[in-house]
């Protein structure tokens, strides 16, 4: 079985409660347990939020939207993930980040499918990035992320879950999958308000579900303007904070 953990909170300190700000009468996390429904290698969604009281609107969602959910350590993400994980009891993890609600399906099962004929022991979209931010996928078995979770050190390595594994190439056989075109220039993940915004237009632009990351880049052809709502945003501003800090 292959289960997503879709890590969200509310208490974001660059947009705080960004996951309930709504798009044609959607919150981000529907948006994207929408695209999500339409992979074909998904057998399981789980949220994993915090246990904090703001958080409680996550769970009505969760429950809304008929998903199971877990709640642990909200800013020891690695732990909140491993004992999500550890309940559930998950065999194979593809970790997603709730700030994408436009996370292609095709790219979700494309990564699937590379990581389940081959033998390696984590992959992702991103680690030499050819695809757009807001498109990231990680797998891994629940072996690898109980190593995570024994020796994991570094704060960046705990807020970001899967960091050790790629800061120890020599210990785990990582693969990558590659775009034919390199997009990594483009991002729709949500950090900002701007790319709320940048979101809101692409979605309320777009009728057919679930919207593939063509669809979008020929939004974009057609209306390059776009780009300039949210072009001064750093897309990896949190996770320079987060290295800066260990």
């Amino acid at each position: 079985m292959i289960s997503a953990i879709i890590q969200a909170r509310l208490s974001s300190t660059r947009l705080p409660g960004k996951l309930l700000l709504q798009i044609q009468d959607m919150n981000l996390i529907e948006h994207l347990s929408l695209q999500l429904s339409f992979s074909k290698k998904l057998d399981k969604k789980i949220i994993a939020t915090t246990n904090e009281e703001i958080d409680n609107e996550i769970v009505n969602i969760a429950n809304k939207l008929n998903i199971e959910y877990f709640r642990g350590d909200s800013s020891n993400v690695l732990d909140r993930y491993y004992q999500c994980a550890k309940f559930f009891d998950l065999k194979t993890i593809v970790r997603i980040s709730s700030d994408a609600p436009m996370i292609d399906p095709q790219i979700v099962d494309k990564t699937i499918e590379y990581y389940t004929k081959n033998n390696f022991d984590y992959v992702n979209n991103f680690f030499d990035r050819t695809f757009p931010v807001g498109t990231e996928i990680e797998i891994f078995s629940f072996e690898v992320l109980e190593q995570c979770w024994k020796f994991a050190k570094k704060s960046s390595e705990k807020e970001h879950v899967t960091p050790f594994i790629y800061n120890n190439p020599d210990k785990f056989e990582i693969g990558c999958i590659k775009n034919p075109e390199n997009l990594s220039e483009f991002h729709w993940t949500v950090d900002r308000i701007e790319d709320f915004e940048f979101v809101k237009s692409i979605i309320e632009r777009t009728k057919k579900r679930p919207i593939l990351m063509k669809d979008i880049l020929k939004i974009i052809e057609n209306e390059p303007d776009l780009l300039r709502i949210n072009s001064h945003v750093d897309p990896f501003e949190g996770y320079k904070k987060s290295i800066s800090d260990d």
